[in-house]
């Protein structure tokens, strides 16, 4: 991979040499022995699967697999697909990618934003479904004329990048001392290349493979037997079938990290160290700690950070992602309350004397609806925007600065207090799609139908 001491010629030259950093002793009081974090996310795509991705391209065009002016068209839960998306820009490549929709809208856009054409799959599907995304994917690139389908779960391609780039930086950023290495896997080629690398140095170091409950991978380690696979919500790791790219000879332990200790331990680091991981990395360093707690304070453990938690701000990184999917405590029902239920979304506060067009840009560009409309004087609240009649003006081309928003006021839905009986916002939005709730600095925050579906989920009954 590149040196970055210098100038790049290409985004391609970025790939590879990430940092290497301690964790901080004082993270975990049980923990005495030394941890090292591997920054994978700190590559041009914002994860370790860049590697992979020009790895595969590169060795796919030696092959004559991929000729120029072709497509490449890959499953991915996003990472890969954005390293390929890179890849294929900067070599002048097509690219399709097929992603589950469970993946979060950042990874989703991000794609878009790197020039592919998505088909987003529903991600409830058995892995012999011909909707399942590795499916769907291998039927278009059977489809479409001068394709390659790198299908990275069986590429072994995959499993060789991480030998020859991965394994040999960590190799040489420990100085050749390492007691164990730990790092889950989806593919199996981060693992496996890595494994395969650092015991052909020191055929003592122990790997240790992370898996997240739901997924095949350590049962099949365990066992030699493939079991029905299970829901998830990490993403980027497990898998619902034995992937070539994996091998499980190489792996000496594995240990299983529920979604919600991995979530938890994703935002404990980025929140007292400054490193920044997704659910896999969290899952990792969950791992880690647990190995931890039984060496002795010479043993050094190596593990992976291996994407970068901006791509998961609406899920891990969100409260209410957490406590509407229940990875956070439940609220007893029984004393529950309108403000266990209200979500963080987009607020605004919009005076009288304010011009419409600002009310317009907070009702239509931000999507704060209803948008209540509060007076200058006394801060009280008018009502809510008349969308119909902002509408009517904004097609006929009208001068929306020169126009009030307190002359565009209709009567507000029902109005809560959090400090009310849940149920009182059940009754609310029975005829309403949206209500508003009075918050404690005197603003109005929007809670619609969708946000109570959502926030039910959080009460205990």
């Amino acid at each position: 991979m590149g040196d970055k001491t210098g100038i790049c010629d290409s985004i391609l030259e970025a790939i590879g040499n990430t940092p290497m950093v301690r964790l901080p002793r004082d993270f975990d009081p049980q923990i005495k022995c030394e941890v090292l974090l591997k920054l994978d996310y700190l590559n041009p795509g914002g994860s370790m699967k860049d590697r992979i991705a020009l790895h595969m391209v590169r060795m796919a065009e030696k092959r004559g697999d991929l000729k120029p002016g072709g497509r490449i068209v890959e499953c991915s839960s996003g990472n890969t697909g954005a390293g390929l998306c890179i890849v294929a820009a900067a070599l002048g490549y097509d690219i399709t990618i097929v992603i589950p929709d469970k993946m979060s809208s950042e990874k989703i856009s991000a794609l878009r934003a790197l020039g592919a054409d998505v088909v987003v799959t529903p991600c409830n599907v058995d892995i012999e479904d011909p909707m399942h995304y590795t499916k769907v994917a291998g039927r278009i690139a059977e489809q479409t004329p001068g394709s390659w389908w790198p299908d990275q779960y069986h590429n072994r391609d995959n499993t060789d990048a991480h030998y020859y780039s991965t394994g040999p930086e960590i190799w040489e950023q420990s100085g050749g001392k390492i007691d164990y290495f730990v790092a889950g896997a989806g593919t199996g080629g981060t693992i496996s290349g890595i494994a395969r690398y650092l015991k052909e140095q020191d055929p003592n170091i122990k790997i240790v493979g992370v898996d997240p409950p739901g997924s095949i991978l350590a049962h099949y380690w365990n066992t030699g037997e493939v079991c029905e696979s299970g829901p998830y919500a990490v993403e980027g790791v497990g898998e619902e079938e034995v992937p070539n790219a994996w091998d499980p000879k190489l792996i000496d332990e594995y240990l299983v990290v529920r979604d919600a200790d991995s979530f938890a331990m994703a935002r404990k680091l980025a929140a007292t160290t400054g490193m920044f991981p997704g659910g896999s990395g969290g899952m990792n360093m969950a791992a880690v700690l647990e190995l931890a707690k039984g060496l002795p304070e010479e043993a050094r453990i190596v593990t992976l950070l291996p994407d970068y938690g901006k791509a998961y701000l609406s899920k891990v990184y969100s409260e209410d992602w957490l406590r509407d999917c229940g990875y956070l405590p439940q609220v007893p029902a029984a004393t529950a309350k309108v403000s266990d239920l209200v979500h963080e979304n987009s607020r605004a506060r919009v005076y009288d004397d304010e011009t419409l067009a600002w009310a317009i840009r907070q009702a239509g560009e931000r999507g704060v609806r209803p948008l209540s409309i509060i007076a200058r004087n006394g801060e009280a609240l008018l009502g809510i925007l008349d969308e119909d009649k902002a509408i009517s003006v904004l097609s006929q081309g009208a001068d929306l600065e020169s126009l009030k928003a307190g002359d565009f006021v209709t009567t507000a839905p029902a109005v809560l207090k959090l400090d009310q009986p849940w149920k009182d916002a059940v009754d609310a939005l029975a005829n309403h799609e949206a209500v508003l709730v009075k918050m404690k600095d005197g603003g109005f925050a929007t809670f619609s139908r969708q946000e109570l579906m959502q926030g039910l989920k959080r009460l205990a009954h």
